[in-house]
């Protein structure tokens, strides 16, 4: 169950980063409640998953959901750059969060 709550915070991450951007657009009410709301349950989830996960791997591996997935989604919804190299490199950092979930 520990390592769903820790999806959860990562999807929370990806929330978060995309209320910033959503601020960065527009400074308004919604967008800082999806930054914070985000942020806020990112953190929860990831304290509930460190109960038994390592705080090293779950750090590393929630930090790589977030990286990837705030990637993913900027090019999804934002049109950033779909560049083969920048694809293979978010899939080195999602190999490299299974590698760790697969030695943990």
């Amino acid at each position: 169950m520990d390592w769903f709550f820790l999806l959860l915070a990562g999807v929370g991450e990806v929330t978060g980063v995309i209320g910033i951007n959503k601020v960065v657009q527009k400074k308004n009410l919604p967008s800082f409640a999806l930054l914070i709301g985000g942020f806020l349950f990112s953190f929860l989830f990831l304290t509930l998953a460190m109960r038994t996960i390592p705080m090293g791997t779950a750090y590393a591996i929630w930090t790589g959901i977030g990286t990837a997935g705030g990637a993913i989604v900027g090019m999804i919804l934002f049109n950033e750059s779909r560049d083969w190299r920048r694809i293979l490199f978010i899939g080195m950092i999602i190999a490299s969060a299974v590698g760790l979930k697969l030695i943990s």
